[in-house]
């Protein structure tokens, strides 16, 4: 029987430095069983915490439903209105927490987090252990509710998040079951995979340069979430970094690589 390790301490990691592609390098690979934490697979550098980016969406959620902010996945719905971040087309449009997720909307995460406030985001990522709990922001801008989990302060680990995803499946964070509940009704299935059942959130971002324009050739992809098979549930973190600009965003396509391989990461995990 293949050895395992606990996610609360995981004390060696394979730290597989992979020769580098022409696009892109996988940082970190981590699969863990869901009930019991052990760590079936960690390949690559799974403890060094970079921006969450829109992965934060999902402790967000618990956030906003445990302080009565979020009602249900269709209230609030939010009015868009001009200064907004609209990078994106469909973000230009009145939002609900389903659109919110399903679009992955910048605007509607700083609504919550300007109404959660500094102090109660960083008690609740502290109880959620989730990285360093940092919402100061970019130092000296003072911008910690509009973007600390997006390049700034906010860092969490692809061992972190595991962990999180595994509190949370199980009903185990220090908030109501109905947070809990709602938040996971968020969490899209983009489908199967080998026989699995795939759930996840995405997150894409850029990390800054000295003079703070950011770097699109060093793009990060996230890929959060767990898998169901046959009553048997795991976790999951995959992280990339780009060598190159990308048309599509690194989450978007950590996301493909994952169903992708899914059938061949189940192997390497023993599952």
């Amino acid at each position: 029987m293949r050895p395992t390790k606990p996610l609360a301490v995981l004390a060696v990691i394979a730290f597989a430095l992979l020769p580098a592609p022409v696009h892109a390098a996988t940082i970190c690979t981590i699969v863990a069983d869901a009930d019991t934490r052990n760590v079936l697979l960690a390949e690559g550098d799974c403890e060094t915490r970079v921006t969450p980016a829109s992965t934060f969406k999902v402790p967000l959620a618990v956030m906003a439903f445990d302080a009565g902010i979020i009602a249900s996945p269709t209230e609030p719905k939010y009015p868009f209105k001009e200064g907004y971040s609209d990078w994106v087309a469909d973000w230009r449009q009145d939002t609900d927490p389903t659109m919110w997720m399903h679009y992955s909307n910048v605007w509607y995460s700083q609504r919550l987090t300007e109404q959660l406030g500094a102090a109660k985001l960083t008690a609740y990522a502290q109880a959620f252990n989730l990285g360093n709990a940092d919402f100061s922001g970019d130092a000296g801008r003072d911008n910690g509710l509009m973007r600390a989990w997006i390049s700034s302060s906010l860092k969490v680990s692809p061992l972190e998040q595991a962990g999180f995803v595994a509190a949370l499946v199980n009903r185990q964070l220090p908030v109501s079951a109905h947070a809990m509940d709602g938040a996971l009704s968020l969490v899209e299935s983009p489908g199967e995979a080998d026989g699995w059942r795939v759930w996840g959130k995405t997150g894409s971002a850029y990390p800054r340069n000295a003079d703070y324009t950011l770097n699109y050739a060093r793009g990060w992809g996230w890929y959060v979430g767990w898998a169901e098979k046959e009553g048997r549930r795991v976790v999951f973190a995959r992280l990339n970094q780009d060598d190159r600009r990308h048309d599509v965003s690194g989450g978007l396509r950590a996301r493909d690589e994952v169903m992708g391989q899914w059938g061949d990461i189940a192997a390497r995990a023993g599952l």
